[in-house]
């Protein structure tokens, strides 16, 4: 895994998209506009950032919103994989204060990124859903995820990275899932010496896994995103949160944060899935 900077630096360029409310439970709400650039100096040894947003007359009219902030170092909690996909977010889940997570995927002239939001009583309330292009390119913008992409036999190559910077692990995975009636999914995960069966309840763009004390649920979004969260972060239980993209029909990424049983952010992992099956 190369240095956080390296990594960080693949995000570089400028991006059009668009930032979107989604509710709970899927449904697109206000979208703007929005242009955000990433410029290297200095031998890349700075990176200044700007995002300007826009209002309802789109790009042709002045951005209601333009932020600028330069970087010569990121933080900590700023985990970027050699992709440049990249997760951030709360480090400590307290009690009556609102968690976030942010989540980005990089693939040439494509970014996807998401940002999940609970509140003071860690309820699941809101996403922001953000899809952006490399300006002057022809990239487009991918169907919804759905079911029938996600049924097969997915192997896949893993690395986490711990909060207390000790060296990451390489690992791989084993992700099948099988349809096993018009409403119902099953799901086995393997990595290491460990496996997780589980099942989910389909309807319509969720699956609802209802295994445990704490519901969980998977939420199909456009441009092939998807989301993993539990309803209700629990205290003093271990949990984590996850963001996934389909970047082509044969290649998924995953992006998970883990949190211990203290409600302590401890690590960030990047998977990379590629369908057998």
């Amino acid at each position: 895994m190369n240095s956080n900077w390296h990594n960080f630096l693949q995000n570089l360029g400028e991006w059009q998209g668009s930032f979107t409310d989604v509710s709970v439970t899927g449904e697109l709400q206000e979208s703007t506009p929005s242009i955000l650039s990433l410029a290297g100096s200095e031998d890349n040894q700075l990176v200044r950032f700007r995002i300007r947003r826009y209002g309802a007359d789109g790009y042709d009219a002045a951005p209601v919103s333009d932020y600028e902030q330069e970087y010569r170092s990121i933080g900590r909690q700023n985990i970027f994989f050699d992709t440049g996909a990249f997760s951030k977010g709360t480090l400590q889940l307290a009690p009556f204060s609102e968690f976030g997570a942010e989540y980005g995927f990089v693939q040439e002239n494509r970014r996807w990124r998401c940002v999940q939001l609970f509140d003071t009583e860690h309820n699941f309330v809101n996403l922001v859903l953000i899809r952006e292009f490399r300006q002057g390119t022809n990239a487009v913008e991918r169907p919804p995820l759905t079911v029938d992409q996600l049924v097969g036999k997915w192997e896949g190559q893993a690395v986490t990275a711990y909060a207390d910077l000790q060296n990451p692990d390489h690992y791989t995975t084993s992700l099948e899932i099988n349809q096993m009636d018009v409403d119902r999914l099953e799901q086995k995960l393997s990595w290491g010496n460990q496996t997780i069966v589980t099942s989910a309840k389909i309807a319509e763009n969720r699956l609802r896994f209802e295994n445990g004390n704490n519901p969980r649920e998977i939420l199909l979004l456009p441009d092939g995103g998807s989301i993993n969260i539990p309803l209700q972060i629990q205290r003093h239980e271990p949990f984590f949160v996850e963001a996934g993209w389909l970047v082509t029909d044969t290649e998924r990424q995953r992006l998970l944060r883990q949190y211990n049983a203290k409600g302590e952010w401890v690590s960030s992992t990047h998977i990379i899935e590629r369908k057998m099956s």
